[in-house]
């Protein structure tokens, strides 16, 4: 689409959104129903989509982006007419006698602009949130995943009018031009480079964003720890997606007594779920393009491979890879890695640990695995970052009861269910004064009689 095509669509959906047609809680349950049994008539389409796109086999695309987006759909047509209605709140008595309530309100028009590793659920899910709050919504998927965008655009275009619901395609020229115009909310997931710039484009409107970036997610695994668990949810969040992944867990650190037996209880669990030859593993997927592919190798120091490191240029593929002796000046360290190389580095102690992650940016997730509960509520309190796991890593993000989201350089706002709605969602707070008494005590001219009162009644 040229600027003009867009410029139209804009101003299509915001007649729409004023023709209050979004408002009613019925319609908005229509649309997520409507949505919901279209993916579902689309599923295979989706699954081949995301494997033409990444290599993901069908379980995995159902794992990880289809049936969240349809259990984030059936929370939100459950919950919807609650997080709709109007919320009576206290009425102090200076106020007397009135009701004092907040009134859940849609922005209006909003942006939401995807990535490319997991394309079809997080172009969906923040959608969802938009529809169940009553807005209208251009989608903008990555360029970089266009299997996935093509299956996009047509499930809802099958489902919605454009003038409610749209996609537009394309790379950085669409890009630009939608963030030229003029929305009444933007919710960007990618990365922080051009989070900034997505951040420094809203600032001319001023329009409120959400931004759900990245970072260095560390993994602390403490001495406590069972290391054969830790090795095998370590292995599973690292590697899903060939670390493809905003909250795969970036690096492990790990105390110095435990790591050699750690790294064996890591490359053990890498054989047994990936087998001996990953790279023809059929449920082991490929990096994006060839672009990102090269910028992981250069990452790669082969004097500090302990394991994987293989590659195959032709079908875009890293093996599961693993680094010792890694010490944070190295290049691994100096960049979201995303891709399937794990860096473990050491600490002598917790609280040494501590202080060397609160001295680099926010990261957006951190797992700690450790057996001493007091180890685990030291790292939690005291750590800045989006959100973790204790004895896990990824999964918190699988929830519609929690919001996700970053925390200074990896983002800001969150989303899914009820946070989802809110971030949508712009409260009202109204006072209906009732006319049948009216006192006086505010109205000049002030009286010492009214002082008096007045300070009573505003203790």
């Amino acid at each position: 689409m040229n600027e003009t095509e867009i410029k139209d669509l804009v101003s299509r959906q915001r007649r729409y959104f004023l023709t209050g047609e979004t408002l009613p809680v019925e319609s908005r349950l229509e649309a997520l129903k409507k949505l919901k049994k279209c993916i579902q008539e689309h599923e295979q389409e989706i699954n081949e989509a995301l494997k033409a796109d990444l290599g993901k086999s069908a379980f995995e695309s159902h794992m990880c982006e289809t049936g969240l987006v349809l259990s984030e759909l059936s929370y939100m047509i459950k919950n919807t007419p609650s997080y709709a209605r109007e919320q009576t709140v206290p009425t102090p008595l200076a106020q007397f006698s009135s009701r004092s309530y907040r009134k859940p309100s849609p922005y209006g028009v909003v942006l939401i602009m995807s990535p490319w590793n997991y394309p079809f659920l997080l172009s969906i899910d923040p959608l969802i949130d938009a529809i169940a709050a009553g807005n209208t919504a251009i989608v903008k998927p990555s360029a970089y995943s266009p299997n996935t965008s093509r299956v996009i655009e047509k499930i809802l275009s099958q489902c919605f009018d454009r003038s409610y619901v749209a996609v537009v395609t394309g790379g950085r020229a669409e890009n630009t031009c939608l963030l030229n115009e003029h929305f009444d909310y933007i919710f960007f997931t990618g990365s922080q480079h051009v989070g900034r710039e997505v951040m420094e484009k809203a600032s001319r409107y001023l329009t409120p964003v959400t931004l759900e970036l990245g970072g260095k997610s560390p993994c602390i695994v403490e001495k406590s720890a069972n290391l054969k668990l830790a090795a095998r949810r370590i292995v599973f969040g690292k590697y899903l997606n060939c670390g493809q992944t905003c909250v795969a867990p970036d690096y492990i650190y790990c105390d110095r007594e435990i790591k050699d037996e750690l790294i064996r209880q890591i490359k053990k669990q890498i054989r047994k779920q990936y087998s001996a030859s990953p790279l023809d593993n059929k449920n082991y997927g490929k990096i994006i393009n060839e672009k990102h592919f090269s910028r992981i190798l250069g990452l790669i120091d082969s004097q500090k491979v302990v394991h994987g490191g293989e590659n195959n240029p032709d079908t875009l593929q890293i093996a599961p890879t693993v680094m010792d002796n890694v010490i944070f000046e190295d290049a691994v360290m100096q960049e979201e890695i995303f891709g399937p190389v794990l860096p473990v580095l050491t600490y002598d102690s917790l609280d040494e640990a501590i202080g060397k992650i609160n001295s680099m940016a926010h990261p957006l997730a951190l797992y700690i695995f450790t057996s001493d509960k007091s180890a685990a509520e030291k790292v939690t309190s005291r750590c800045s970052y989006g959100g973790g796991c204790v004895n896990d890593t990824i999964i918190h993000l699988a929830t519609s009861e929690m919001g996700f989201g970053g925390f200074g350089e990896s983002g800001m706002g969150a989303y899914h269910g009820k946070d989802g709605f809110d971030t949508f969602t712009h409260y009202k707070s109204i006072v209906n004064k009732k006319t049948w008494i009216d006192l006086p005590m505010r109205y000049q001219p002030y009286r010492k009689l009214n002082e008096k009162l007045l300070k009573k009644f505003l203790k």
